[in-house]
């Protein structure tokens, strides 16, 4: 499937041809460049590797140098590998916000914003106050009953508990493209994706 590294830029709102006020998100997309072209003979499966936005060397070990020398660019600070693109890209070719139109639906992927280690509560949606007519009167967001005591006499796998939250991958699917600027390599998606402010963002048609 075809698609392009990004980094979120931040939200605002549009105005469409009816006047509605429409809150999307600025996504700084592209120039990406083609690292490695992986084909059925030699890698089992037919994809393109890309990389987005430049990094010093110093920040690349030396397998990667070697690795972004064979593509003639310099190093760069994420890669990502997309299909759909046949035979039409070579290394070093660019990739850029112009295979998209406005419009059409995109998928985006990306890591949401980590909250730290949270109760049951906010990780879950428990409502938290029990029954306070049944002798409850100190532990308003407490999970409750962790399983049975005698058997099995442990937590069953799964337990919803409290525990760290947010810093997952997640995939927004079907948001709409509303408005593609080639000339500044940005995309406006229509609402939220996930992330926070300049974190890096897969773009899939």
């Amino acid at each position: 499937m075809q698609g392009i590294i990004g980094k979120k830029v931040g939200m605002t709102s549009i105005y469409n041809e009816d006047g509605k006020n429409i809150p999307c998100t600025v996504i700084e997309a592209g120039p990406c460049v083609v690292t490695q072209v992986k084909t059925v003979e030699k890698d089992g499966y037919d994809a393109i590797q890309i990389g987005f936005e430049d990094v010093k060397e110093k920040h690349s070990n030396k397998p990667l140098l070697g690795h972004f020398k064979k593509a003639a660019t310099v190093p760069k600070a994420k890669l990502a590998e997309f299909t759909g693109f046949g035979n039409e890209k070579k290394l070093g070719d660019k990739i850029t916000v112009d295979i998209f139109t406005e419009g059409e639906f995109v998928d985006v992927i990306g890591k949401s914003k980590g909250k730290g280690f949270q109760g049951v509560v906010k990780r879950y949606g428990f409502s938290g106050v029990g029954a306070s007519t049944h002798g409850q009167h100190n532990r308003l967001r407490a999970p409750g009953s962790l399983g049975g005591s005698s058997w099995p006499s442990r937590v069953l796998k799964g337990m919803r508990m409290a525990g760290r939250t947010g810093g997952n991958n997640v995939k927004f699917l079907s948001l709409r493209l509303l408005k593609v600027i080639p000339e500044n390599n940005l995309l406006l998606v229509k609402g939220q994706v996930p992330g926070s402010k300049g974190s890096y963002l897969i773009i899939k048609k």
